[in-house]
């Protein structure tokens, strides 16, 4: 079975190793017909500290790492930055 693949926005890379990444989901309610928009937080394993706040990564399922953690960054973009 493959193993599941999110985009989302890093929120916090407070921690050693961890990223705080903010997925976003669309769908159309059921009763309104109206698109609700829905956000999931996910702790995801970064080896090498390499993402910052704003950065858009993609993050795998993976084995348990920790208490918390059950996702892997596998790629990112770094947000552009404004001069």
């Amino acid at each position: 079975m493959p193993k599941r693949t999110l985009q989302g926005v890093v929120v916090s890379d407070k921690q050693n190793k961890t990223v705080v990444v903010s997925v976003e989901r669309r769908f159309t309610h059921p009763v309104l017909k109206k698109t609700v928009r829905r956000t999931s937080k996910f702790h995801a394993h970064d080896e090498s500290n390499e993402f910052s706040v704003g950065d858009t990564v993609w993050i795998e399922e993976h084995r348990p790492i920790s208490k918390l953690k059950r996702w892997k960054v596998v790629q990112g973009e770094k947000k552009k930055k404004i001069l």
